[in-house]
């Protein structure tokens, strides 16, 4: 019960933050939600919709995020009814494979260890991919690491890109009054995106209140934005709410990490 009474910020989308709310007040938390980052449909929905209309001419489709099968899914139900059999499905992260399992996706390749790119592409299917065609399900703008690895093994990659991430607009007032209160113990952020517009949302004086606040993170690119804009501890976690939980009762119980 080290989370007994601790208020912990979580900043990723308001779709997404329900099974992490739900987790931390299980845990006798108090999550307060603010959403650093807003799931919007992409700009180019005709690019997207020629795609999904190819998808049984592909050999994998890889999902890169929850939000990716979230807004990848309508469409996909809309215009083709139920999903390829013949089309292999592989998930950047545990995450991403909970969202597909929602839609009825069973069978989802992962990585062994890891949630990212290069994980995904230490796992033997991707190793020698030449001849395949593989489309990679993500946001706009996002890492291209991923496919520049897959065509220079020799995959044929396409994106299907379904959403776009925006700032959202909020009122950071009572998020400020309850940090000054003491409020607020910990912060959860999920992107290197999510970290920079938190900063930008909560203002002068609220990056003060952010940079002296413990911040975990799943990923050591977003612990480097986040030690970029001046945070003082940044905890990276193992994958998906179990490894951010995890850490979150570390600290606390021990009021420092371990190393």
């Amino acid at each position: 019960m080290s989370l007994a009474g601790k208020g912990i910020l979580v900043t990723r989308p308001r779709e997404q933050a329900a099974p992490l709310l739900e987790r931390l007040q299980a845990a006798a938390a108090r999550p307060l939600l603010f959403p650093s980052i807003e799931i919007a449909p992409p700009e180019d929905t005709a690019r997207l919709h020629d795609v999904i209309d190819r998808l049984a001419q592909f050999d994998w489709a890889i999902f890169i995020s929850p939000s990716a099968v979230d807004m990848a899914w309508p469409v996909i139900e809309s215009r083709l009814g139920h999903w390829p059999a013949a089309v292999k499905i592989a998930a950047v992260g545990p995450g991403t494979a909970r969202a597909l399992q929602r839609h009825g996706i069973e069978q989802v390749r992962l990585p062994e260890q890891g949630a990212d790119s290069e994980a995904l592409l230490a796992l033997g299917e991707f190793q020698q991919p030449a001849g395949r065609r593989v489309v990679i399900f993500r946001g706009e703008g996002g890492r291209e690491h991923l496919a520049e690895t897959l065509r220079a093994r020799g995959a044929r990659v396409e994106y299907a890109e379904c959403y776009r991430r925006r700032p959202p607009r909020a009122d950071p007032a009572p998020i400020l009054a309850a940090w000054r209160r003491g409020e607020i113990a910990a912060v959860s952020v999920t992107s290197a995106e999510g970290v920079r517009n938190l900063a930008t949302l909560l203002g002068t004086a609220g990056r003060a209140l952010l940079r002296a606040t413990p911040m975990f993170v799943p990923h050591a690119r977003i612990a480097e934005a986040a030690r970029a804009l001046g945070v003082q501890q940044v905890q990276v976690t193992a994958s998906g709410d179990e490894g951010l939980l995890m850490s979150l009762n570390e600290w606390f119980a021990h009021e420092q990490p371990r190393a």
